[in-house]
């Protein structure tokens, strides 16, 4: 695994002794250095060196103890982490004297659980070279067996019920090893020496066929099945890592739309799995950079721009220039790609707005009205993860979903934290949880919106607490006193800290710099409780870790309906149409009128002048619906965000023309947008296409944000600005700000280890509470 951090320097408790006399020496390793090929590395190191003594596992991480010759105990200290396994990562090691104990040899003893658990656990990873070269070939014994793993690949987090990470300890615990792989599992020598999935076909887990009304399919290879009946359009569930997956073949589009039909998802863009790089190439375009990560270890969907000319069915991802494509990630995968597939749609197994089903018995419950077949197996899964969605932007991975491959690794933080839980937002949950200098933000949760994501959310808390724990005497969460994440915050029994929403955007992007501030913090989003109680979306901040003062903001407008207007983008574009033209909006003659009708546009009309169900809102979010609704790119929203993805898609490229807007400075800048909305209306009744309209719109919100910036600089003299919120995963928004704020000379800190979304917002919480409490 690359590592994204920063190593902390190894703390060494004295110099060793110059005299060749035999010493003793206790080292404790942290980090993630369970279930990685830590100890058999230890173990093979220290007889390299001529030591004798023994390593094992704790709560803490791994105990060495090692006697021998001063300088091999250096030499083997200094390998330690010049030389650990890939999949490991060092944060401490400690050295301390011991007394020697005259061992006979070097072992590896039973694991301890006698102290608080530090270890890291690390997150499932995508299958290696070596098992898959057993995979395919024809004389090892697990020879097309869907399950071969080993220390360096295979599930971890998604297995683990406790620490430490012993096979007791995981849903590997009902499954006895054979011989064979007994003897691999307690050979320090093999790479599978205490590989907790480990297992063979004679001994593990199997895989097995049936159809929607739980009728077994008897007498078929399951998998050469499975890929038959995808040939022929069936739709399947896919038991995977981190849950099921509900897969169609990517060039049918008759079974796509199927399948949009039947999971309810009218829009929003399917992810594609391809058996290789070469072919994705066929259907997508891949620069050297966001190869590496396609073929990362973490095998994430990274989010392509579309080749012209391909074969993927244009279902798959409608009225969109990019595909979300990954690379298969487990053998079973492997197996499936032997049958030729183009692609795969490999979407979440759950239906609309469920968390993704883990459970045999809870997929044929749940997707039964969905899929025709379930491809199942007997391993079970502790805790869903999703696959983690990522871009390559800018010269960085920036994160859409933050989950498989990645959690639970924490964010390395400057200092000590207090225990504390943050509960995150309502849309695109996470919750993090510190322990010391560890900030551990979840894997994705989802949108907290009912009973079965809420479960998952506290099963998620529950499992976290359990393998770090950790007890937090600070609770943090959101201002809004509605979404489930804070009434949970005040159910328990610690000292509630509620954060600002936009704040906390921008302190997770901080966090993750290891800066502290003070920053000009632009938080542009679609919705977050203001502490006016308004719905903030267009804010530029002045922030540190404690507070922050509101410098500008976009001018508020009525939401009329509230949520409903999130759905209906139509009634954000006649919300600033009247806010722009007066009742004299209704003559402009616009496509937008005859498509909702005149009455519902009066309805509209009438919430907003008597203040009904109409909360005021400065959302940059918001701005994008009702212009994408004004230029005629749909009234109504099955995803959240669609119509500001839209918006961006059709943009034309590199347009230095913009709109203009206004700026009112009183105690707060307010950014007036009404000039912006007078200039495209100009344009349409000039002719002019949607696609320059909506590159004009991209260019003014980049100029207006980066010219207030400029302004808060020269009243504050800060020199740092944080980019966060979900407006920052739009392309056009995140390169054109970047850019012209570094070339007006400003510092521009951005999102790479967190989402720059809602599911970044835990992190800020955690670091907020933490500057309170202090």
């Amino acid at each position: 695994m690359p590592k994204p951090f920063k190593r902390k320097e190894s703390t060494h408790s004295d110099a060793f002794a110059s005299s060749q006399d035999p010493i003793a020496r206790k080292l404790l390793i942290k980090g993630m250095v369970q279930g990685v090929g830590f100890r058999p590395f230890v173990y093979l190191l220290a007889h390299k060196y001529d030591l004798e003594g023994a390593v094992a596992n704790t709560a803490a991480g791994v105990s060495v103890h090692i006697e021998g010759a001063p300088q091999n105990i250096q030499n083997f200290c200094d390998s330690l982490e010049k030389q650990s396994p890939p999949l490991a990562y060092i944060t401490d090691i400690t050295v301390s004297s011991e007394s020697i104990r005259n061992y006979p040899d070097f072992t590896i003893t039973k694991s301890q659980d006698n102290g608080s658990r530090t270890t890291l656990i690390s997150p499932d990873i995508a299958l290696c070279d070596d098992c898959r070269a057993e995979l395919t070939d024809p004389h090892d014994r697990r020879y097309q067996y869907p399950f071969i793993n080993c220390t360096n690949c295979g599930p971890r987090y998604t297995i683990i019920k406790d620490v430490p990470y012993d096979r007791p300890s995981t849903c590997m615990h009902k499954f006895t090893m054979c011989r064979l792989c007994q003897a691999e599992y307690d050979d320090p020598r093999n790479r599978r020496f205490h590989a907790q999935p480990n297992a063979c076909p004679t001994c593990g887990p199997q895989v097995s066929l049936y159809d929607n009304q739980r009728n077994f399919i008897a007498d078929v290879n399951a998998i050469e099945e499975t890929a038959r009946l995808l040939k022929q359009g069936a739709l399947i569930a896919i038991k995977g890592l981190g849950g099921f997956h509900l897969a169609a073949d990517a060039t049918n589009n008759n079974a796509v739309l199927r399948l949009r039909r039947r999971k309810q998802r009218d829009a929003k863009p399917f992810a594609v799995m391809a058996g290789s790089v070469d072919r994705i190439r066929r259907f997508a375009l891949v620069n050297p950079d966001e190869e590496t990560v396609l073929n990362s270890c973490q095998r994430p969907i990274v989010l392509l721009t579309k080749k012209n000319n391909h074969h993927i069915a244009a279902a798959v991802a409608p009225q969109n220039r990019y595909l979300g494509v990954m690379l298969p990630y487990t053998p079973l995968h492997y197996l499936l790609f032997n049958y030729d597939f183009e692609g795969l749609v490999m979407t979440s197994g759950n239906p609309g707005g469920m968390p993704i089903c883990i459970s045999n018995d809870g997929a044929f419950k749940m997707l039964s009205d969905i899929a025709d077949y379930f491809l199942i197996h007997n391993r079970d899964i502790c805790l869903r993860c999703d696959d983690s969605v990522v871009k390559y932007t800018h010269s960085a991975v920036r994160f859409f979903r933050r989950a498989r491959g990645y959690a639970p690794m924490p964010i390395f933080l400057r200092r000590d934290m207090l225990p504390i839980l943050a509960c995150g937002g309502e849309l695109k949950n996470t919750v993090c949880l510190t322990k010391g200098d560890h900030a551990f933000v979840s894997q994705h949760i989802g949108d907290l919106k009912n009973h079965e994501t809420y479960t998952g959310f506290q099963q998620t808390i529950r499992h976290l607490q359990k393998i770090l724990d950790s007890k937090p005497e600070i609770v943090a969460c959101d201002l809004h006193p509605d979404y489930l994440s804070t009434r949970y915050a005040r159910e328990q029994n610690a000292t509630v800290i509620a954060v600002q929403h936009h704040h906390a955007h921008i302190i997770s992007c901080l966090a993750e710099n290891r800066v502290e501030g003070p920053v000009i913090g632009l938080a542009l989003d679609g919705t977050g409780y203001g502490a006016d109680g308004a719905a903030w979306g267009g804010e530029v901040l002045l922030a540190d870790m404690i507070q922050f003062q509101r410098m500008a903001f976009l001018a508020y407008t009525g939401l009329p309906g509230s949520n409903a207007a999130i759905k209906a983008p139509w009634r954000m574009a006649v919300s600033y149409l009247y806010a722009t033209f007066g009742n004299d909006f209704q003559n402009l003659n616009l496509p937008l009128f005859e498509q909702v009708g005149e009455q519902k546009i009066r309805f509209i009309v009438d919430m907003i002048d008597k203040k009904i169900n109409t909360p005021l809102t400065s959302s940059l979010g918001r701005l994008f619906d009702g212009i994408a609704a004004i230029i005629g790119l749909g009234n109504h929203i099955s995803f959240e965000g669609q119509a500001a993805m839209n918006l961006e898609m059709i943009a034309a490229d590199s347009m230095e023309v913009s709109y203009d807007y206004q700026l009112q400075y009183r105690e707060t800048c307010l950014i007036l947008w009404q000039p912006l909305i007078r200039g495209i209306i100009q344009d349409m009744h000039k002719g002019i296409s949607s696609a320059i309209i909506s590159a004009k719109f991209h260019a003014t919100v980049i100029n207006m944000f980066c010219e207030v910036c400029e302004t808060v600089r020269k009243s504050s003299g800060v020199n740092q600005v944080a980019l966060s919120g979900g407006v920052f995963q739009n392309t056009i928004i995140l390169t054109g700000v970047m850019r012209l704020l570094q070339k007006k000379g400003f510092q521009v800190y951005t999102h790479s280890i967190t989402p720059c979304n809602d599911g970044g917002l835990s992190l800020g919480q955690v670091l907020i509470a933490n500057a309170i409490a202090l």
